[in-house]
């Protein structure tokens, strides 16, 4: 009967086993291989008590998507959003997604990411609201906005320029919005040199922004890559309980924080990998631009990168967009290692 019982026990602790198994999330940035539908987005999420997460999908490769990630905090005295979308009708959503939580108004909007897929639907908050970012991507954008007023943008049907930031935070401010703090933190240069965090004590969740992409290949156009690892490190030294990406999936937050350090690890390859390559003397070159009369069909083929041929990434090859990514990874790494990048 022992014999009995302990095998019985033993199958049915393998039962849990298996089902655990199959009910486990695939780790991958692409919903498709989630199973996942363009209708099931946008989604909101509950992270803590008024902190909440907001996932919309935007197109990534051919054939593959990712989600873009929003964090909105409603309290008593107004609503704060870290990061909008990268289209007014999707940021639209998010505004009226809000609303339907709550009828507080939005009155801040952080830019922790100045790219164009985190900013360039922000038109579509009141105009009430005040847009904070860092110093860095306060430049950035005005930058920006001066050469699109060059080339004439915003004519015809262009869509309206984003607004630009009144207010920076070169290290931590720390907002008190009704009984909720919200600390703005710049934690150091990552995926964009003008990186910020929004942090709630109180729940403690951790909104990192492009400084964290879940199971996305790392992305370095205008990366600060060991900066980023640094940055990495002390969002893990705060011990948050919810660590949310700027894109990939938001799950339960222990995969969240477990997936962090599997990010800083990936981050790590990246570099250590793109080092091997350059003292190997294995050469990236960035393809020049074609001349006018050569752009099109006729235009010559760029030259290869033989460092992105000969890499290799172990257990990260299979991460969502690296092969639009890689290269310029490399490259990134390539100019840190030449002493090329800002200081």
């Amino acid at each position: 009967m022992k014999r009995m019982f302990f095998s019985i026990t033993t199958l049915l602790l393998l039962g849990v086993t298996v089902i655990c198994a199959q009910d486990a999330k695939l780790q991958t940035g692409d919903p498709l291989k989630r199973g996942l539908k363009e209708s099931d987005f946008p989604r909101t999420k509950q992270l803590a008590s008024g902190v909440y997460s907001y996932e919309a999908l935007r197109g990534g490769d051919p054939g593959s998507f990712m989600t873009t990630v929003s964090l909105f905090v409603v309290t008593t005295d107004g609503v704060l959003v870290a990061d909008g979308q990268g289209n007014v009708q999707q940021t639209k959503e998010m505004v009226d997604a809000i609303a339907k939580i709550t009828n507080q108004p939005i009155k801040y909007v952080v830019i922790c990411s100045d790219h164009g897929d985190h900013t360039a639907g922000n038109s579509a908050f009141p105009k009430s609201a005040v847009f904070i970012s860092s110093p860095a991507s306060k430049k950035t954008m005005e930058d920006a906005a001066a050469q699109a007023a060059q080339r004439g943008g915003g004519r015809g049907n262009a869509a309206p320029p984003a607004p630009l930031p009144t207010e920076t935070v070169p290290a931590k401010r720390v907002l008190k919005m009704g009984g909720t703090e919200i600390q703005i933190l710049n934690l150091g240069r990552a995926h964009t040199g003008g990186d910020l965090e929004v942090y709630v004590p109180k729940g403690k969740v951790l909104f990192m922004s492009e400084a964290y992409l879940h199971r996305i290949f790392p992305a370095m156009r205008s990366a600060f890559p060991t900066e980023w690892l640094a940055t990495i490190k002390k969002a893990q030294a705060l011990k948050a309980s919810w660590y949310v990406p700027g894109h990939g999936f938001v799950d339960d937050a222990k995969t969240l924080k477990d997936e962090l350090e599997t990010y800083r690890q990936a981050l790590a390859k990246v570099i250590d990998e793109s080092k091997r390559l350059r003292q190997a003397g294995v050469p990236c070159p960035v393809p020049p631009p074609a001349p006018a009369a050569q752009r099109g069909q006729n235009a010559p083929a760029p030259p290869k990168c033989e460092a992105a041929q000969k890499a290799d990434w172990g257990a990260f090859k299979d991460w969502t967009l690296r092969g639009g990514q890689e290269e310029v990874a490399i490259r990134k790494v390539f100019d840190e290692l030449d002493g090329k990048l800002p200081k």
